[in-house]
């Protein structure tokens, strides 16, 4: 498994220790950055992190940022992209579970290194479902590839 992960500078300081615990876990860690707190725009490395993914370089993604909300609205203009924000375990198992999110954003200032683990781990652990949830996946698809051609 490759996970890509990306931050901008608020997501920094939790960065490492995100890292350092998928690579405890045996997981591959592909770096698209940022690589200090110097203020940077999140967009950028949203890009990075979802364009990682779609393409086959990475299996799935993380980012962080101060919230998770800009970075994740961000990756999700990127089709193929199914990013969630995630501040709790239950909705991260969910979201996998049911959307078979590609792309898990959380916020540095609303959750620290333990939950964020704890996210991780039912993230990761959960697997897509399919059925009725395969078909609403279809749909919105279908939305994403009518949007494309406008």
């Amino acid at each position: 498994m490759k996970i890509a992960i990306g931050c901008d500078h608020a997501g920094f300081d939790l960065k490492p220790a995100i890292q350092d615990y998928l690579i405890e876990k045996g997981i591959e860690v592909i770096d698209k950055g940022t690589h200090s707190t110097e203020s940077v725009d999140y967009p950028v490395y949203a890009r990075k992190v979802a364009d990682a993914v779609v393409s086959g370089e990475a299996d799935l993604g993380i980012l962080i940022c101060g919230t998770g909300v800009g970075i994740s609205i961000a990756a999700n203009k990127v089709p193929g992209i199914r990013a969630v924000v995630c501040s709790e375990p239950f909705s991260a198992k969910l979201s996998r579970e049911h959307n078979n999110t590609n792309i898990l954003a959380f916020g540095s200032r609303v959750i620290g290194p333990e939950l964020a683990k704890m996210i991780v781990d039912a993230w990761l652990n959960a697997k897509f479902q399919g059925g009725r949830h395969q078909r609403r996946l279809d749909l919105i698809t279908r939305i994403e590839k009518e949007e494309s051609h406008v």
